[in-house]
């Protein structure tokens, strides 16, 4: 990829030009080109329009540099990619000269243009949207010629870092009740057993306050939501295809094999109805015997739940609570040092791939550092190059491969989607625990004002 940078010039207009139509730098004026001007009297030009619409601003031009890696591009080439990128960042409203230099290790491009607009008379705007703007149309262009293509073990990568479950972070915002897409997967299920058609599904989730996006893939955006998400991110179960098929299915109410989903459904609390100085109790007869057959149910199951888990008595259950409060809490610290070391991973990933794409660069700088131009240049590429070595150096992973620590990156995946199921199962059975516990406690609390 090239190099892109730009520049105000305030004044001195006709030096800046002089410069980049040097002979020596631009094969004896070979590699010149301009648009609505001369590039001997451009500097006047240039003024001429300023003129003409009475402009206030005090930039005369902005001087936009193109510089390629070394050894990557001809001249030619650069100078069509230079013209290219004037005509898609410039389309055709602003005078312009664009020089070709040679004269260095690396060739690069120099575009001086007018700050006012001929057609509009108003001023270029310069910040980080236009510069970003400029950034991608070069990298484009800079692919379309072939040029510095991303290493595919990298682009792979980066797609498996991308895709690869939810995030420690995301996780416990499921179990807190704040992710987004699991507001959006509660959302889904309800809408479906609701609808009778795919169209009548997206006006139930339309009801449900939820924005819908449709393209490729359907996207959904809650009211206070910011982004747009896609619910095949959600899992298998929430594409466009299988809510269509669930629509349609008889048993719309089975357990759909999402990420986000709990193998087993989080129990509701029920609470004992405490029939000691009721109000409703006194008022009726009927509330009464309600509750109390309310109440021996709940704990008749109570008992048997106990029974089931070999639980003997309050105590013991108390004692298994705080076991398996420690063990999740084990695990979710394992989570956390399987990420940790995927993000090491990561890190080194992308380390290992800035010693590739700029190694020519480095090279060349290293072949004369004594080149201050160069330098300036490619300052940032340079100093980027310098620290990712320093710091493979120091953990011993200069001669690493991207494959090799990708195949780990999987392994840890592998491991830290099972120890993140291992918490779904622990947790729902700590809460399970924790309302058996609550009846208990409400039983004993009745009967006890009772007697």
């Amino acid at each position: 990829m090239a190099v892109t940078k730009i520049h105000p010039i305030k004044s001195t207009l006709n030096l800046a030009l002089d410069y980049i139509m040097d002979k020596d730098k631009t094969d004896e004026q070979i590699l010149i080109s301009s648009f609505l001007c001369n590039p001997d009297t451009a500097h006047l030009e240039f003024e001429q329009t300023r003129a003409e619409y009475n402009s206030k601003t005090k930039v005369l031009a902005r001087h936009l540099i193109q510089a390629f890696l070394p050894g990557e591009v001809t001249p030619d080439i650069a100078h069509e990619i230079g013209i290219q990128l004037c005509e898609e960042i410039l389309k055709g409203e602003y005078e312009y000269v664009l020089t070709t230099h040679i004269d260095k290790g690396h060739i690069h491009n120099h575009i001086l243009f007018s700050n006012v607009n001929f057609k509009t008379g108003k001023a270029y705007q310069s910040n980080k949207k236009s510069y970003h703007q400029i950034r991608n149309i070069s990298d484009e262009l800079c692919e379309k010629y072939h040029l510095s293509v991303i290493d595919e073990e990298y682009r792979q990568f980066k797609k498996l870092y991308s895709t690869k479950g939810k995030s420690y972070k995301e996780y416990m915002e499921f179990k807190k009740g704040t992710s987004w897409k699991y507001k959006l997967q509660v959302a889904i299920d309800k809408a479906v057993l609701m609808s009778n058609s795919y169209d009548n599904f997206l006006k139930i989730m339309e009801s449900f306050n939820y924005e819908i996006k449709f393209g490729k893939y359907i996207s959904f955006k809650y009211k206070n939501q910011t982004r747009f998400t896609r619910s095949k991110t959600i899992g298998p179960d929430y594409t466009e295809e299988e809510i269509k098929k669930r629509i349609k299915s008889v048993d719309k109410n089975k357990v759909h094999n999402s990420t986000y989903n709990l193998e087993k459904k989080s129990l509701k609390h029920r609470n004992l109805v405490n029939t000691n100085n009721n109000p409703k109790v006194k008022k009726s007869k009927g509330y009464e015997v309600w509750a109390n057959r309310f109440n021996m149910q709940l704990t008749a199951e109570t008992l048997n739940d106990l029974r089931k888990n070999n639980i003997k008595d309050y105590y013991e259950l108390e004692s298994l609570i705080q076991n398996q409060a420690t063990k999740r809490q084990n695990i979710l610290t394992e989570i956390k040092d399987i990420e940790n070391e995927m993000d090491d991973i990561k890190e080194v990933v992308e380390e290992l791939h800035l010693l590739k794409i700029y190694k020519k660069t480095y090279d060349a700088y290293q072949s004369d550092p004594n080149d201050k131009d160069f330098y300036e240049t490619y300052k940032y590429q340079i100093t980027l190059y310098e620290k990712a070595y320093k710091n493979l150096l120091e953990k011993g992973l200069v001669n690493s491969n991207i494959h090799s620590l990708s195949e780990k990156f999987k392994k840890l995946s592998s491991d830290k989607s099972k120890k993140m199921k291992d918490y779904e199962l622990l947790n729902a059975k700590i809460n399970e625990c924790y309302s058996l516990k609550k009846t208990i406690e409400q039983y004993q609390e009745i009967n006890k004002e009772r007697f």
